[in-house]
């Protein structure tokens, strides 16, 4: 917190005389209501009008303890005792009692009057509202009019309705002129309440309450608890509290010091709620969160005052981010306030539960107000007010668009603190007491007086921290008066010449906080940029504004640096002109030459000029090399950047690639993040030809880290126009690399299209006059997800055609089908566009068929085609718990097929090595048994003398 001194916030007064000495007062509807000490008679002076003429004046049916207005529904609540009892009664159509010549109708809660009531609300009514318990607090919401009373040990919530000839509904507005004579053809409509929730309380005696939308709060000498209440279909579950022995208790007394419960753990806080809806319009239940517990014990030191530690001016008020009366979702945010003597203490209370600003006093307060714009307090002599902080992280604005709630929470006080003169004590004749009615002064005029004042505070104390302060002040001020009149006018502001006017002092404001950033120490330098923003000036106007002047000791502030580093980051920044571009140039070439690269390939940098930036670069070649090649390429001197490529080392170009991606792309977030679309640069361009390598080799890099993601790497492939071929390297590069396994599915189920895709012509790749830079050999000893070829695929070997992509492509595509990743499923229906008639397609489909476990199909296809490769085939496949297939599908095939063929030669040996492997694995029985009955036993009798000498062998 901050506080800003001498600069009055009150542009005027008014007096409001009355004849006895006030006691009590309010404020609502326009108006001002004053009771007389002691006394049963109500004032209502119109604060609209410069002179606060009376409006009516109406008595009492007892004397007022507390009397409160409600904005939704206009009408007055106020608590009154008479013979020794305490009585809650609305008063409702008070502006009908002018000068106390108007009936007055007295009624009890639910009871319609006739008369006066039903002819439209012509005359002032009095609701009696009867409770078990004595009320000692009162709250009115400022959302829906509700009421809500503090009793003893029970806080009791009042619904307000309007109830008509056909049906209650629940009040969403009635204003000043709400219970005008309707014509004849409108319903008759009239206020009342409906008792709805009833909150019994176990350990606390409210003594202030608060009601906001569906929140509650209430305050004890020392505690505060705020609950909400939300509509529940479930039956509720009582908890019981728990029955405490007094025996068991210790002979000392524990207490919590300052104990603070937020959000979900304020359940914990002990007192135990529970809740009775008492609601005749509805049959649903109510359920009660936990929200806010804030107890405040304080130091225990001698001497202390037992005034100086109760809590007081409980508070909830909301906000609204739109022009709605009473939107249906309710305010953006809730705030709870509330003060000890000696400081105060402002919570947010929706979405996330979190304290927002605590407020030191100097001195002892009697009472504190929160306004939408600013904290008041009184004390024994002046009234000190303060800039609210904290209000808009609450309702979700971005914090980096309004740095000053970062540096503003509870800060050190300075200088003296604000004053008004005490009031008169005497008044004219025949009035004994004076009301002093202040209006404050207009944000605007408050803003101006406050840069007014920092000027000259600066000229006498040159002090840019405490410059800074007045300063963030001034600039709440204006954000709270631009929300707040948006909410006004229906959020067309901007368009009014009140709106222009605050958007003119804002840009203005945030100007000069830019400028106070920009000179700031490192800690808070940063905070140059989001000021220099919503400033809404130019990059050359803020250049401008930074030149140092010629006695001034450095050169450039870092927030300036920081300011323009990042601006020119951004894609969508404009280009600059070229002097403007060449001065950038020169500033950091003088003050960061280390960031000299990042600035220069921004394209807001386009204009600047090659050859100065190319000398301002060759003097920090050596962290720079790629930049400086990136200038020759704007010079169109090609042999003078492949020397200075050629001249580092390809992993220190890659290391510059990581640091600084916008050498190769522009677009997506500078270097790619996650949305947008990234463009090639000339220097990806030019490696496209020269160093295709090195190209893919930083896109893999800059994946890894996260620079660019898939889609963006297709983007700019496509824009280089190698979509077909480095596109494809890049794919393989990152099998390599990557182990995420989303990204690594998604790459398999790519290469295994292309391969398949170059097998069948389905898409021709451009001529590029190269290979691959991964052959087929590379990717299986160097990728887990190629797998060794299968050694019966060797004989499969088609013969080599002359087209270099027709080598590789079914060595991968093989591969893969033999690696562990691919998922068969995935390119199942790919595979089967091609044709089996060719080799390639053949030893594809058996590979396919083989992953699938179809060993019976796969032999007999074999047998057929090329029988040759069964016995390399049973020897890989064949193994364990298929092993059997040896004798009961390759033997029989063998032997039928051998028989049945001319030239049998490749089946006999086939058929032989079968023999030995069967020979091996049986027992003689079981051997005879598989011995065809034919005549051609004689072929098998040396096997099975192999097979019965192992067997008396084991």
């Amino acid at each position: 917190m901050v506080h800003v001194y001498n600069c009055h916030p009150f542009s005027s007064q008014h007096i409001v005389q009355v004849e006895q000495e006030p006691g009590l007062v309010c404020c609502g509807g326009g108006a001002l209501f004053v009771v007389a000490t002691g006394g049963c008679k109500v004032e209502a002076y119109d604060l609209e009008q410069g002179s606060c003429p009376l409006i009516c004046r109406f008595a009492t049916m007892g004397a007022v303890a507390s009397i409160q207005h409600s904005k939704m529904g206009d009408y007055l609540v106020t608590i009154e005792e008479k013979n020794s009892a305490t009585y809650l009664r609305v008063y409702t159509n008070w502006r009908h009692q002018a000068e106390e010549r108007a009936r007055v109708g007295v009624r009890l809660l639910g009871h319609l009057l006739r008369g006066g009531s039903m002819r439209g609300g012509a005359q002032m009514e009095i609701i009696e509202i009867p409770l078990s318990e004595r009320p000692v607090a009162v709250a009115c919401c400022a959302v829906t009019g509700d009421l809500l009373v503090g009793c003893g040990n029970t806080l009791v919530l009042f619904t307000l309705r309007r109830q008509n000839q056909n049906s209650l509904q629940i009040l969403q507005g009635a204003g000043p002129g709400a219970h005008q004579n309707p014509g004849p053809s409108q319903t008759v409509s009239i206020l009342d309440f409906e008792r709805s929730v009833i909150l019994h309380l176990s350990e606390l005696t409210p003594k202030q309450v608060a009601l906001c939308d569906s929140y509650v709060a209430m305050q004890t000498e020392l505690e505060v608890l705020v609950l909400k209440l939300e509509a529940s279909s479930e039956p509720e579950v009582q908890e019981e509290s728990p029955d405490i022995n007094q025996d068991d208790q210790p002979d000392f007394l524990v207490l919590p010091r300052h104990q603070e419960l937020l959000g979900d753990r304020a359940k914990d806080c002990g007192v135990h709620v529970s809740v009775e809806r008492t609601g005749l319009e509805d049959g649903g239940r109510s359920s009660v969160s936990y929200v806010l517990f804030r107890s405040l014990i304080p130091d225990s030191s001698p001497g202390g005052v037992a005034e100086e530690i109760l809590l007081q001016s409980l508070q909830l008020r909301p906000l609204f981010t739109r022009h709605q009366s009473a939107p249906p979702d309710g305010p953006a945010c809730v705030f709870c306030f509330f003060s000890l003597p000696s400081s105060g203490y402002l919570y947010s209370l929706k979405g996330c539960v979190e304290r927002l600003s605590v407020y030191q006093y100097p001195e002892r307060v009697l009472a504190a107000a929160l306004t939408d714009q600013l904290l008041h307090v009184i004390t024994s002599e002046f009234r000190e007010h303060n800039v609210l902080t904290g209000i808009f992280q609450a309702v979700g604005i971005d914090p980096t668009t309004t740095p000053a709630l970062g540096s503003l929470l509870s800060r050190p006080l300075l200088s003296r603190k604000w004053a008004s003169p005490p009031p008169r004590g005497s008044s004219a004749a025949g009035h004994g007491w004076n009301l002093y009615v202040i209006d404050t002064v207009p944000p605007l005029t408050l803003y101006r007086e406050l840069v007014e004042y920092s000027r000259r505070y600066v000229a006498t104390t040159p002090q840019a921290q405490s410059l800074r302060h007045l300063l963030s002040e001034a600039h709440l001020l204006l954000r709270a008066a631009a929300l707040q009149q948006q909410n006004r006018e229906g959020g067309a502001a901007e368009g009014t010449a009140g709106g222009r006017e605050l958007d003119d002092a804002f840009r203005q404001n945030c100007a000069q906080l830019g400028d106070s950033f920009s000179r700031a120490c490192q800690k808070d330098c940063h905070l140059a940029l989001p000021y220099y923003r919503m400033s809404g000036l130019s990059v050359e106007e803020v250049v401008s504004r930074n030149r140092p002047l010629p006695s001034s000791p450095r050169s450039h502030g870092p927030g300036f640096l920081f300011y323009l580093k990042h601006h020119l980051l951004e894609e969508t920044a404009p280009r600059l002109s070229q002097e403007a571009a060449d001065e950038v140039v020169a500033i950091f070439s003088q003050s960061e030459p280390s960031q000299l690269v990042g600035v220069c390939v921004g394209p807001a940098m386009a204009n600047m000029s090659p050859a100065r930036t190319l000398q301002a670069l060759q003097r920090a070649e050596a962290t720079a090399g790629v930049s400086v090649a990136t200038m020759m390429l704007l010079l169109d001197e090609l042999p003078q950047f492949t020397q200075l490529m050629e001249r580092h080392a390809e992993m220190l170009l890659l290391y510059g690639f990581m640091e600084e991606p916008r050498l190769l792309l522009h677009g997506g977030g500078g270097g790619g993040g996650q949305h947008g679309h990234a463009r090639p640069t000339a220097l990806a361009r030019q490696l496209v030809n020269s160093q295709p390598g090195l190209l893919v080799a930083a896109m893999v890099a800059l994946h890894a880290s996260g620079g660019v993601q898939l889609q963006q790497a297709d983007h700019v492939f496509k824009a280089l126009g190698c979509e077909r071929c480095l596109q494809v390297d890049f794919w393989e590069a990152i099998l390599m690399a990557s182990s995420q396994e989303d990204v690594v599915q998604e790459l398999l189920f790519r290469v295994a299209s292309v391969y398949i895709d170059r097998l069948t012509d389905a898409r021709p790749d451009p001529p590029r006059g190269r290979g691959p830079l991964k052959s087929a050999d590379i990717l299986i000893n160097s990728c887990c997800h190629y797998g060794a070829l299968y050694p019966w695929l060797t004989v499969l070997n088609p013969a080599r055609t002359s087209n270099a992509q027709h080598q590789e492509a079914p060595h991968k595509l093989q591969s893969l089908l033999c690696g562990p990743s691919l998922s068969v499923g995935a390119v199942s229906p790919l595979l089967d566009g091609l044709p089996e008639e060719t080799s390639w397609g053949f030893s594809l489909h058996l590979l396919r068929a083989t992953r699938r476990g179809q060993y019976d199909s796969c032999i007999e296809k074999l047998l057929d085609r090329c029988p040759q490769a069964i016995i390399a085939y049973g020897n890989h496949h064949f193994q364990d718990e298929d092993k059997v297939l040896w004798w009961t599908k390759l033997l029989p095939e063998l032997c039928n097929r051998t028989r049945a063929a001319a030239d049998n030669g490749i089946l006999l040996a086939a058929l032989k090595e079968t023999v030995v492997v069967v020979a091996m694995e049986m027992s003689p029985a079981e051997f005879l048994e598989l011995i065809p009955d034919d005549g051609a036993a004689s072929y098998f009798l040396p096997h099975l003398l192999t097979c019965c000498q192992r067997h008396l062998l084991t």
